[in-house]
């Protein structure tokens, strides 16, 4: 069942795919201004896009492989094509912070300053929190945080998917 057809094309095709629309939906995000403080509604936006790229890659597979699919497949099929889309949009994330939205991290920081003072935290705790979130936003530890979490979404998303959409040649008899 695993050699009959290479899963290679359709996670490099559904990863571009998933980048890709991931990308487009950060500029609309970023041209209508809603970049800083986005709706709740574009989280859902964007995991619908998460979910139904990676369980449509996983199903195409399937249905190319004459109907047949074990879940080890399904889940190598799923986090590849998380991955790569996280690569696209690690890279994505770089140009942006740099060369279109260079002030990017200091307005987040601004408005997250806000907000601890909205929680009524003092000066002296904001001051340690955003000591402690510099740390973490060189370019180095943003990419690999980046891919980690589309590598873990991915796997979670492709375990269930490929659970549910899993044949083995015994089944089908």
């Amino acid at each position: 069942m695993e050699n009959k057809l290479s899963s290679k094309s359709f996670t490099v095709n559904n990863g571009v795919i998933l980048g890709v629309a991931m990308v487009l939906f950060s500029l609309v995000m970023y041209a209508t201004g809603n970049h800083l403080e986005p709706h709740w509604s574009s989280s859902v936006v964007t995991g619908l896009l998460f979910v139904g790229i990676i369980v449509f890659g996983i199903k195409k597979y399937k249905e190319a492989n004459d109907g047949l699919l074990s879940w080890g497949k399904g889940v190598k099929i799923g986090v590849g094509i998380a991955i790569l889309a996280g690569l696209i949009n690690v890279i994505y994330s770089y140009i942006f912070m740099n060369f279109i939205e260079p002030d990017f991290m200091s307005q987040m920081m601004e408005i997250q300053n806000q907000a601890f003072l909205d929680q009524g935290m003092t000066e002296e705790q904001i001051e340690v929190a955003n000591e402690m979130s510099e740390k973490f936003q060189s370019p180095g530890i943003v990419a690999a945080m980046g891919i980690i979490m589309y590598a873990i979404g991915g796997f979670v998303v492709s375990a269930i998917g490929a659970a549910i959409m899993k044949k083995s040649e015994e089944e089908q008899y």
